[in-house]
């Protein structure tokens, strides 16, 4: 019999048992280099995939331009051809982190690819080749995330290193939301109406909107944007910072998680975004029914979060729905349109990309111009047909309803991360995080990492031998 000094002593971290650490060092290596991409993704690649063609965008530095100096190089947003190239670089090293045999059914595995096939079967019958072409790329770059995430990242179970690196850029994103609500907003703006807007003949409505409004946008494209990535990075760096129990006491763990989760929440709310604040509700009702305490006392916190929520919402948001939530209508127009271009497209769509084409010709009089859907499904039925709308929501809905039991049965970093692309999935139903590559390509990284992660051995409790 053991000696009371030779017994098995319960596991540092609160009782959770520790990952098998299967992987070597180039998957971490991998997994640390993945997570500074996307970190990078968020300050640098803001600007949707088809802004290169928007010709009437190509006199802002902020979209497409490269930089010509070292300021511009820290401070401006970079063409997205860049990304590529960086996201190339790390395919091949991924392909060497590889862990190719995965559990996980086939078809969730094959249905990217599929969608991604019938991209470009429906490219070849576009309205705009540049546009499309352009389109075509980005979508090609959030599958090889996809895939990256699924073999290579899924091999590090702890996503420390990974975490680490997409906490420096979203670090860097809160600093950016907050200089602009403390006075770099109105600055950007003196500067913007001074020497940007009387030398240009043409001028972009959604620029004008955003340099009219006190709306924070950050690094992002503009503040609905930025309401996304906080949703889709949140939960995940919070649960990793939490569960650094063996570097930090449960104090510095608190502080750590204020220091960020609270200019977060701040950012959100200068953001203004009507669909961020209900979906941040939707996140905390679903995180604290994963909990088990008291039913009764579940049932009184959830209906005072309910109603603190939606009547914050009320005030909040109260002048906007008053002047008639022109954005609102605004969408439901998009979306005619978009259906009504499905009817008439139904196979092939207008092309990847092109939905502003056939918008112009049929929207209302008094409507105005948009470049894309604001509904990433509705525009995958327009842009690419029923077969590519139907690829795409299974692509995303098979993943998060497959990995969904797992997440809530798990709880931990499994459940953080799903949440978090849950949140992205879900406010796409109003907006075009499809086509942000900051959002997109984690979003679709993360996809694949629920797909191939392995059971959840970290996040699970295994009684001492």
């Amino acid at each position: 019999m053991k000696s009371p000094s030779q017994a098995v002593k319960p596991p540092a971290n609160g009782g959770l048992a520790a990952p098998k650490r299967s992987e070597g060092g180039l998957p971490r290596v991998f997994s640390i280099l993945f997570g500074l991409f996307f970190g990078l993704a968020l300050v640098k690649f803001p600007n949707p995939s088809m802004a290169e063609v928007w010709k009437s965008n190509q006199f802002i530095g902020n979209f497409i331009t490269w930089p010509t100096n070292g300021y511009e190089w820290i401070f401006s947003s970079w063409p997205n051809v860049i990304g590529y190239g960086l996201l190339a670089a790390l395919a091949m090293l991924g392909i060497f982190s590889a862990r190719w045999k995965i559990k996980s059914p086939r078809w969730l595995l094959a249905m990217p690819l599929v969608w991604l096939g019938w991209q470009f079967i429906s490219g070849t019958h576009t309205l705009d080749a540049q546009l499309t072409g352009a389109t075509l790329k980005h979508f090609t770059a959030c599958v090889v995330c996809f895939y990256l995430g699924a073999f290579a990242l899924s091999r590090i179970q702890d996503l420390t290193g990974f975490c680490i690196g997409l906490l420096a850029g979203f670090a860097w994103l809160l600093a950016d939301g907050l200089s602009q609500h403390f006075g770099g907003l109105e600055e950007t703006r003196k500067q913007f109406w001074l020497y940007v807007y009387p030398t240009r003949s043409e001028m972009p409505p959604e620029w004008l909107k955003r340099m009219s409004s006190n709306r924070i946008f950050s690094t992002l494209f503009y503040p609905n944007t930025l309401a996304g990535a906080l949703l889709l990075c949140l939960p995940a760096l919070l649960m990793f910072i939490w569960r650094l129990e063996r570097q930090f006491t449960i104090g510095a763990r608190t502080l750590l998680v204020a220091l960020i989760g609270l200019p977060a929440l701040a950012c959100l709310f200068w953001s203004g975004s009507k669909g961020g604040w209900l979906l941040l509700l939707l996140l905390g009702l679903i995180a604290l029914l994963r909990l088990k305490f008291d039913r009764k006392w579940k049932i009184a916190l959830i209906v005072v979060i309910l109603v603190c929520g939606l009547a914050g919402f009320a005030v909040r948001f109260s002048g906007y729905f008053k002047k008639g939530a022109t954005s609102v209508s605004a969408r439901f127009d998009y979306w005619r349109a978009a259906v009504q271009t499905t009817a008439a497209n139904p196979l092939f769509g207008t092309g990847p990309g092109t939905f502003a084409i056939p918008y112009r010709q049929i929207k209302k009089p008094e409507a105005e111009m948009a470049r894309l859907t604001h509904n990433d499904y509705l525009e995958q039925a327009s842009d690419s047909g029923l077969p590519g709308f139907v690829a795409y929501a299974l692509a995303i809905g098979g993943v998060l309803i497959w990995s969904g039991r797992r997440a809530i049965r798990d709880g931990g970093q499994f459940f953080a991360v799903w949440l978090g692309v849950l949140a992205w999935a879900l406010q796409n139903f109003v907006e075009f995080g499809l086509y942000i590559p900051a959002l997109s390509w984690l979003a679709f990284a993360l996809l694949g990492w629920l797909v191939g992660s392995p059971g959840n051995q970290f996040d699970k409790t295994k009684p001492a031998a």
